[in-house]
């Protein structure tokens, strides 16, 4: 890796776990499309984003479960299939091809996310835990296949089906993020074993920005504006990914 492309990373990277993190998010597909747009190879992508992933989600997780708003029941039957299916998307290996155009598709789908928030339900339902396992299974295969945590799907799932309020639903996320990371890392440098030589640098740029961002809080910083710059930069990737 050249200075100029860690350089270019490393402030990239610091602009996404600020961001990130000021809104409830763990990042992935930002530093997936920081990493697009300086065209490296898809090898390095997914277990890059996956380890900066793993750093940003405890942070988030660890202040949610503090602040009271975690629950296991919501947490557990996502997660239980969600786990396995994350090390069996890490461990298999894509055509180069195939890999950017679902790669672009999650980017998309990630913007427009940014832009459309799911409304929440006056009161929760009960959790269907067959839909659950079988929606945790999906997402967790699209994690690991992708290098994202999956929180970007699990998050306006949970709110749609009215099965959690929005801090209970970014709580759930939050964890699930972080045990999706771990178990599509693992899958991934089971099969591969490689990490970038620079990736020491690159996690305490990524926890400097997510801890500002913490600090600073979505009721310091214009959320929605943020979200909206995060849309744009996603779709600039996205689209590269899927055109070139």
């Amino acid at each position: 890796m050249t200075p100029e492309v860690l350089t270019g990373l490393a402030v990239g990277f610091f602009i996404v776990a600020l961001l990130y993190s000021s809104v409830g998010h763990a990042g992935a597909s930002g530093y997936i499309a920081v990493m697009s747009l300086l065209s490296l190879a898809p090898e390095a992508i997914r277990p890059t984003a996956l380890a900066l992933n793993i750093l940003v989600a405890s942070v988030t997780a660890l202040q949610f479960w503090r602040a009271g708003h975690f629950r296991w029941g919501l947490f557990w039957p996502f997660a239980l299939a969600a786990v396995p299916m994350a090390y069996l998307g890490g461990s298999l290996a894509l055509p180069a091809r195939a890999f950017s155009v679902l790669l672009g598709a999650v980017l998309l789908y990630s913007a427009w996310r940014f832009l459309v928030e799911p409304a929440a339900a006056s009161e929760s339902r009960p959790l269907q835990r067959p839909v659950a396992l079988a929606s945790g299974a999906g997402i967790g295969l699209l994690s690991g296949l992708t290098g994202t945590g999956g929180g970007i799907f699990l998050t306006p799932l949970l709110l749609v089906m009215g099965w959690a309020q929005p801090k209970n639903a970014a709580a759930v996320s939050a964890l699930f993020i972080l045990v999706n990371s771990v178990s599509g890392l693992l899958g991934n440098f089971a099969s591969t074993r490689q990490l970038p030589a620079e990736i020491g640098v690159l996690l305490l740029v990524v926890l400097a920005g997510g801890l500002l961002g913490s600090w600073l809080g979505a009721r310091r910083l214009p959320a929605q504006g943020i979200k909206r710059l995060l849309a744009v930069v996603l779709v600039i990737a996205g689209l590269k990914l899927l055109l070139t």
